[in-house]
């Protein structure tokens, strides 16, 4: 007897990690971290995480829904006047409400068939690079983009060791790890550039 098994599709989004990035000395914002698990064959990508800011999901939304006119969208969670991101409840709420505009997205085989999506949840180019990207303007194609920033992004615990021991080495070759498009392994959980915690008041 042969047992075929059907894996069940799955796809994991987290919105987390909320961090205060200032502009320059008037203008502050807010990021979230969007952590991406998946076995479904839709993602270049198996794991990834990318920071991304309200203002984006706004432009997510606005694209999606010129490609989809016949879908009617979730909505984002209400720009309010009174947002307050030193108000910890302000910033989970608005937290909460970006994952479950992105759980509802990600459940939309059309949607998710959207090259716009992709590079959002997969990559840290900007809303205009993502569209040169999509619009075919750019040398690198949208896998081309995911994989490239995955080999970016990726932090191995040794290598990180290493690199600090060899900080003084003058043959250092650090660069050489940013150029062109690494391999890709998807059973290796990626590891956000961390950058420091903002004080929270």
């Amino acid at each position: 007897l042969i047992f075929i098994m059907h894996l069940q599709e799955f796809v994991t989004v987290l919105v987390r990690d909320p961090r205060i990035q200032k502009e320059d000395s008037w203008h502050s914002y807010i990021d979230y971290e969007i952590f991406i698990h998946t076995n479904s064959i839709c993602f270049t990508r198996k794991t990834s995480c990318v920071r991304r800011r309200f203002r984006e999901f706004v432009w997510l939304r606005q694209r999606l829904q010129s490609n989809a006119v016949l879908i009617q969208l979730p909505e984002l969670p209400s720009k309010t006047p009174f947002f307050n991101m030193n108000n910890p409840h302000h910033v989970d709420h608005r937290r909460q409400g970006l994952q479950e505009f992105l759980e509802k997205i990600l459940q939309d085989a059309l949607l998710l068939s959207d090259s716009r999506l992709h590079l959002f949840l997969q990559t840290q180019l900007s809303p205009e690079d993502m569209e040169a990207c999509v619009s075919g303007q750019t040398k690198y194609s949208v896998a081309d983009a995911i994989h490239s920033f995955a080999s970016l992004n990726r932090r191995f615990p040794i290598e990180d060791e290493e690199r600090k021991k060899g900080k003084n080495d003058a043959d250092s070759d650090s660069e050489s790890s940013s150029s062109g498009l690494g391999p890709s392994d998807d059973s290796i959980s990626c590891g956000c550039k961390t950058s420091p915690a903002s004080e929270e008041s």
